[in-house]
């Protein structure tokens, strides 16, 4: 089971992360109307932050899990 929720956290980070790389490329900064209507909207800060804001936080814990694996699996002198 703890397994199963780890692939189920790890898919759930990845679809966050691309989501937040491909956002910035979907809609158009010099054209408001093209996220205005979205969640975070009307403005810009506000539609980046709810669509990039969550990915940036995976990267973040996914990075940080990386990092601990590597300090635990490291060969010591």
């Amino acid at each position: 089971m703890k397994k199963a929720l780890a692939v189920l956290g790890i898919l759930f980070g990845a679809y966050l992360v691309v989501r937040a790389a491909i956002e910035p490329f979907v809609i158009d900064f010099n054209d408001p109307s093209t996220y205005q209507r979205d969640w975070g909207g009307p403005s810009l800060a506000g539609v980046l932050a709810v669509h990039c804001g969550p990915g940036v936080v995976a990267l973040v814990i996914f990075a940080a899990v990386l990092a601990r694996r590597r300090r635990k699996y490291a060969v010591t002198d």
